[in-house]
């Protein structure tokens, strides 16, 4: 299992792109999020195809602390069923990385 990961999941208005940024690197389950939007998505929900305007925020975690943000995404989200998406991070700078680890050490 991969040590460090980066973590997905999109909203769809900028305020509440920040607001889930924010929350996740002040509870220090993760060291950083990046918003970038607005982006186009394409899905079915509730069976029919539906086109909407999103932001997504990627968030840099480790795996130890996955579960805790995965659980405050579902917390402050408002959308139903959110997307969650951890992707491992297989190479990266040590000193990046390092602090990734410091940002979102326990206590």
């Amino acid at each position: 299992m991969a040590e460090y990961l980066t973590v997905l999941t999109t909203t769809d208005a900028a305020e509440k792109a920040q607001a889930l940024a924010a929350s996740a690197v002040e509870a220090k389950v993760a060291a950083c999020a990046q918003i970038d939007g607005p982006i186009t998505s394409v899905y079915r929900w509730e069976g029919a195809v539906q086109t909407d305007q999103e932001w997504r925020v990627l968030y840099k975690t480790t795996a130890e602390r996955y579960p805790e943000l995965e659980a405050h995404i579902k917390q402050v989200h408002d959308y139903d069923t959110p997307e969650i998406i951890a992707t491992p991070v297989t190479h990266g700078s040590d000193a990046y990385l390092s602090w990734v680890s410091e940002e979102t050490a326990k206590g």
